[in-house]
């Protein structure tokens, strides 16, 4: 018996992404090559900022937080993803399923607000470049991470209480490849109308007000653009504009659809599919779309490999 929660359940059965078994090693590897990539990706980008001073700027400074949050985001259930694809029965005990679930949320939330803090900052810097030193100071930038971390604390905690006060009697196969907070509700033998509420409410916090915060943002970055005489200027502007709003779609349109649809709308293989952009695909496309395109990180690459 778990003692958490007085539940007769101690560990779970993760079903996996598919259960086709022609699918599973070649799932298995690509699945593989992308984290290998996204840990290389995000690792490369906090090497470089961390050892060039000319990067240590509050643009920089929220990019190095953001590598640093997708390092780890798909750390947290990754491996046992992977796992599901190689085993016949992948197992999780119950303690380690509220652990990965206390941290996946911690980090979601997080991506959430440091997103919106990065898109303030461009409006900030595109908008009202003369006042940008005095605006983003290190102290406003520390107090914008700071608040981030709280309201991710804050969110993990909220989630996963709600989750500890269920209790679970016999079913224990969670029709997920990590211990999502949904797919984990649904074995409950007890009412989660309060469990339900408290995500509703939560995520919904967690997506509207940083979604309305990065749309308000970049219209008045792109009012600005239309301003810029420039072609060549315009045309860099919303480049760099538009990579960052799909990055930000992606992230926000595929969560949303997971945690904010009906219940009588909901199905767990949509969700599972849905999840995987959030997930796996978004810290993948972050170091692409935010750093490697950008001319101070390749100059940065180029003479820290010259430095060798």
């Amino acid at each position: 018996m778990a003692p958490e929660n007085g539940s007769f359940v101690n560990e779970f059965i993760l079903m996996g992404l598919t259960d086709r078994p022609d699918l599973q090693i070649p799932l298995f590897f690509l699945f593989l090559v992308m984290y290998v990539v996204t840990a290389l990706g995000n690792l490369g980008l906090l090497t470089l900022i961390g050892l060039n001073k000319h990067l240590h700027t509050p643009m920089y400074f929220f990019l190095f937080n953001l590598s640093f949050i997708d390092l780890n985001y798909p750390s947290v259930f990754t491996p046992k993803m992977l796992m599901s694809f190689i085993s016949k029965k992948n197992v999780i005990s119950y303690r380690g399923c509220m652990i990965q679930l206390y941290f996946y949320g911690f980090f979601v939330v997080s991506e959430c607000y440091v997103l919106t803090s990065m898109a303030y900052d461009r409006y900030v810097a595109i908008c009202n470049p003369l006042l940008y030193n005095t605006v983003m100071s290190p102290r406003v930038c520390c107090n914008l991470m700071l608040g981030s971390y709280i309201m991710a604390f804050s969110s993990a905690t909220a989630h996963t209480g709600g989750i500890l006060r269920l209790t679970f009697c016999d079913a224990n196969t969670i029709n997920h490849y990590f211990c999502d907070i949904l797919p984990v509700m649904q074995l409950s033998c007890s009412s989660t109308y309060v469990s339900e509420l408290e995500v509703y409410i939560v995520v919904g916090i967690n997506i509207i007000v940083p979604t309305v915060t990065i749309l308000l943002s970049y219209l008045f970055i792109l009012s600005n653009i239309f301003k810029i005489s420039s072609t060549e200027g315009r045309s860099k502007a919303f480049s760099t504009c538009s990579s960052h709003v799909i990055a930000v779609s992606v992230f926000f349109g595929s969560a949303a659809f997971m945690y904010l649809k009906p219940s009588s709308a909901w199905s767990m293989d949509e969700g599972k599919i849905s999840s995987v952009f959030y997930t796996i695909v978004v810290p993948l496309m972050n170091p692409l779309i935010y750093s490697f395109r950008n001319k101070d990180v390749k100059l940065a690459l180029i003479q820290s490999l010259r430095k060798r």
